[in-house]
């Protein structure tokens, strides 16, 4: 593989982990139990349960995607499989936040534009690498 697709591939995994793994700590950090009443115990779990799923599944798909790194770039179909599915992880969350359901600007306006920068920008670079796997599988 190119140098530049395997620097990208290196980037774009590393950010995806450490947005799994700050996403255990952003229901604490945006006080997401402050707009729940306590009464609602069984909303606050499952909220809890789903955030701290989706946590551990990104980031650890995206770390063993780090430590399968030579792998995947010496194109082995399994590793780039995960790699794919990462892929339309992160192009599904575009899609969501540049057409289905946006991020209300309020009460943080920056906070939801740069999430759809973020997640935009970061889905289009998994395109790419997506793109050039593809391509040299099919010359393989």
């Amino acid at each position: 593989m190119k140098k530049g697709i395997c620097i990208l591939y290196y980037i774009t995994a590393v950010i995806s982990a450490l947005v799994g793994l700050w996403h255990f700590f952003v229901p604490r950090m945006f006080q997401w139990y402050d707009y729940l009443p306590t009464q609602y115990e069984n909303l606050i779990v499952g909220i809890d349960y789903t955030n701290y799923c989706f946590s551990l599944l990104l980031f650890g798909l995206s770390v063993m995607l780090i430590i399968l790194a030579k792998k995947a770039l010496s194109l082995n179909k399994e590793v780039i499989c995960f790699y794919f599915f990462l892929t339309i992880v992160w192009v599904f969350r575009a899609c969501l936040a540049s057409f289905i359901e946006p991020w209300p600007l309020q009460p943080i306006p920056a906070a939801a534009i740069g999430q759809l920068i973020a997640s935009d920008t970061l889905a289009v670079m998994m395109v790419v690498v997506s793109v050039c796997f593809i391509r040299a599988l099919k010359k393989k």
